[in-house]
């Protein structure tokens, strides 16, 4: 409870204030100015109005969601370090030599996948990346909720994109008619431009998630010691079908030392 409240009080809802007015902000725009759901609103034609509301308002939701969300700190209460040792304690019978685990400056002993973020000052489990739009870490827990918001996202602008091209007509195009769309055109750059890196992140994040490895593990496989030392490319890979399983169905976390091979575990 107090790391949470630390989280909401350091500026966080700032970020938060920003995503929720902008993307209000915009469906107003498209509301206000003459495109096809303004037109349909005008005529009484309230079914796409009202999905185009409750979809951005899904949006927000799922937004608010994964910001606030636990993204799966490691705990540091007596009963989670006992049970965590136990589990190491098996890991080591099973696998001789066994793992070597890495140990956190700040947090001592951590699960392997687990990343300390300087951000959030707590080890993450199967840390992803500390994303600055949502004020909060991406890792084991919050991650499957994280791309269905990335997809929920996508929609939105798709069609927020459609809906404000249909008010806009250039061959019009005057002084008069620039200050009298300007709004709308301005939200149709930002539109494009969120749509451009929600395309980005959402299909990078897809690839990841089929190979069952993450954004920290991709860029900084160098400098991690149980993939630099490892001969297999990625140990944790299990084919994408059970990958894909996995990562959106599983309900436990998972003890990532249980997949690590053991031939690559004695070289470690």
């Amino acid at each position: 409870m107090r790391r949470r409240l630390g989280l909401l009080s350091r500026g966080g809802w700032v970020v938060r204030a920003a995503q929720t007015g902008l993307s209000w902000g915009v469906t107003a725009v498209l509301f206000l100015h003459p495109t096809d759901l303004r037109r349909q609103l005008v005529e009484g034609e309230l079914l796409q109005p009202l999905v185009f509301v409750s979809l951005v308002f899904i949006s927000v939701l799922l937004y608010y969601m994964v910001s606030l969300m636990d993204p799966g700190y490691v705990e540091h209460n007596e009963d989670e370090k006992e049970s965590v040792s136990k589990e190491q304690k098996i890991v080591i019978s099973q696998h001789v030599p066994a793992v070597q685990l890495r140990r956190c400056g700040y947090c001592m002993l951590k699960p392997m996948r687990a990343k300390h973020c300087r951000e959030c000052q707590h080890c993450v489990r199967r840390y992803d990346h500390h994303c600055p739009w949502i004020e909060n870490c991406v890792g084991e827990r919050n991650h499957p909720l994280f791309i269905v918001y990335l997809a929920v996202q996508l929609g939105v602008l798709l069609w927020a994109m459609v809906v404000a091209w249909s008010g806009l007509h250039f061959k019009q195009f005057s002084w008069a008619w620039l200050q009298h769309t300007f709004f709308l055109l301005l939200s149709f750059l930002v539109i494009v431009v969120c749509t451009v890196i929600a395309v980005l992140l959402l299909g990078s994040h897809l690839y990841l998630i089929s190979c069952n490895t993450t954004t920290w593990e991709f860029m900084s496989r160098h400098r991690i010691s149980y993939l630099r030392k490892c001969e297999v490319e990625n140990p944790f890979d299990q084919g994408l079908f059970l990958n894909l399983w996995r990562f959106f169905c599983s309900c436990h976390l998972v003890a990532w030392e249980n997949l690590y091979p053991q031939e690559e575990s004695s070289g470690a």
